[in-house]
């Protein structure tokens, strides 16, 4: 098992404090292994085994946990006896109907360090947060970064600029690292994780009966990522499918694939009028390979695809994002956590004056002195240009300043 320092390093200082902590992402991406890695913390603080409970919802051996009380009843029924700190551990806890009264009741306890994941973004909506309100952390997981990504190639690794080649075309997905990058396989693998996604958290959850166009919506926005995106669009293109549907259930399902982290929705800031625009949003992929494995891998696309892999990068360092509209100009990226700011385009290459006035005069237009980055996939040579620091995507990808 790899160790994922990020996550461990953002957890650690609450291992063991009153608060709930609560790890969120795409299903596969790893937070199984992640509860794994901080229960294995806790055994290096000769924390007793028998302190320890581990309840996972995928496996067929918790099936009979459906809901709060069954959960309730079960926890207290193994625990009986064991006095001091208690650690509970229960993985896709949203397979579990009410499960937020359970771990209020014995958050309330005070004798209960827990730990719980979950594939759905409406884990922590407002009806459930009011129990656990104020009471919880949130660790969000994503797929393996470049850096990570390298660390699980360990020996194997060729040069950066090969690996990064192969980061783009089989995407962060900790397993497929068993397959021996055999695309064929890994897009198999990945595809299989893409229905699971669509069939559980998505269908089922949310009752749709309209199978044909949840996919023929989703397959849009993989089609799409950093693209403008529009009802407009998105209903013309479904008309041209022959299918005819209602912006508000458009909107719906949208919403429902947001909610499974397999994709995200990028607002849109106006930077002159200080404000969120409501209309044109970008959306963006929880890993780019759910592309590649509906549609294959298609070069002609790379501009959206290294966009892609910026954003993912960007939320792990624990950005908020939005695309930028100066004017008449798009910025790709505002992003900020905490007092700082950086404004980001990205191209795949410099290779022509129009792309360079394209890529710089946006940034060069903005007058603050917030850090401005064009990032490339070209060698990078000589000075920044009117401040703005040029830099090499895979450099980016493996510098955690900035």
């Amino acid at each position: 098992m790899y160790k994922r320092n990020l996550y461990i390093e953002k957890i650690r200082p609450f291992i063991g404090k009153p608060v709930i902590k609560v790890i969120t992402g795409m299903r596969r991406v790893g937070k199984s292994c992640f509860q794994q890695m901080i229960m294995n913390e806790l055994r290096d603080q000769n924390v007793a085994k028998k302190r320890i409970l581990y309840i996972n919802k995928e496996s067929l051996e918790y099936d009979f946990i459906q809901s709060y009380n069954e959960l309730n009843c079960y926890v207290e029924d193994t625990f009986t006896g064991i006095k001091g700190t208690k650690y509970l551990f229960v993985d896709e806890i949203q397979e579990i109907e009410n499960w937020e009264k359970a771990i209020a009741s014995f958050f309330a306890r005070g004798d209960f360090d827990i730990y719980i994941t979950g594939s759905n973004a409406h884990l922590l909506s407002s009806e459930i947060a009011t129990l656990i309100s104020g009471r919880y952390i949130e660790i969000p997981v994503y797929c393996l970064s470049f850096e990570e990504f390298l660390l699980f190639r360990d020996k194997k690794i060729q040069s950066k600029n090969e690996e990064f080649s192969n980061y783009m075309k089989v995407g962060g997905f900790p397993a497929i690292h068993y397959f021996g990058f055999n695309q064929e396989v890994v897009y198999q693998y990945i595809n299989s994780i893409y229905h699971t996604i669509l069939l559980k958290d998505v269908i089922k959850r949310n009752n749709i009966r309209n199978v044909s166009l949840l996919e023929n919506i989703a397959q849009y926005i993989f089609n799409n990522i950093g693209n403008i995106f529009t009802a407009k669009k998105v209903s013309d293109y479904l008309k041209s499918q022959k299918i005819r549907v209602g912006i508000e259930t458009m909107q719906n399902y949208i919403s429902h694939l947001v909610s499974t982290f397999a994709i995200f929705k990028v607002p849109r800031f106006d930077v002159k009028g200080k404000r969120l625009l409501e209309l044109h949003e970008k959306y963006y992929l929880g890993d780019i390979a759910l592309r590649h494995a509906l549609f294959g891998y298609r070069e002609g696309d790379i501009s959206g695809i290294l966009e892609n892999l910026v954003f993912l990068e960007l939320k792990r360092r624990g950005y908020k994002i939005v695309i930028g509209k100066a004017g008449k100009k798009e910025i790709d990226f505002i992003a900020e956590k905490r007092s700082r700011k950086i404004y980001i385009q990205v191209a795949y290459l410099l290779a022509s004056p129009e792309t360079i006035e394209r890529e710089f005069s946006v940034l060069s237009s903005l007058k603050d002195n917030y850090p401005k980055y064009v990032i490339s996939m070209d060698k990078i040579f000589g000075k920044d240009v009117e401040g703005i620091q040029r830099i090499n995507l895979v450099d980016f990808l493996l510098n955690p300043e900035i």
